[in-house]
């Protein structure tokens, strides 16, 4: 039996209460932070009409940043609530499946 995500539950959903692991927590908040920085640049460089050329390089920069900041997410999600689903097995495993099978979906957009 397969198991589907409900399409009005949000991925993540299968164990809400789990805290983020404090290392990749941190890291999170660090890029983060500078993505907000490289934004701001962004917004002044449009508002100085910047060559459209710098404006595409920083904009691509801030794309990269974001996906590392997916990559920590993931593996957040990996060590905590993915792991602790499988080991629970049963609906648990089988939710856990649906999540990464849903982000997969979600990458490929």
């Amino acid at each position: 039996m397969a198991f589907e995500v409900p399409t009005d539950t949000p991925v993540g959903s299968l164990d809400t209460m789990t805290p983020m692991i404090e290392d990749l927590k941190q890291q999170a908040q660090r890029r983060l932070r500078i993505i907000a920085g490289q934004i701001a640049g962004l917004e002044r460089m449009v508002d100085d009409e910047a060559y459209c050329v710098e404006l595409l390089t920083q904009s691509r920069a801030i794309q990269r940043s974001l996906r590392a900041v997916d990559r920590i997410l993931i593996e957040n999600h990996l060590r905590t609530h993915v792991a602790h689903g499988i080991s629970e097995g049963g609906e648990a495993k089988d939710q856990a499946i649906a999540e990464l099978l849903k982000l997969y979906e979600l990458g490929d957009r």
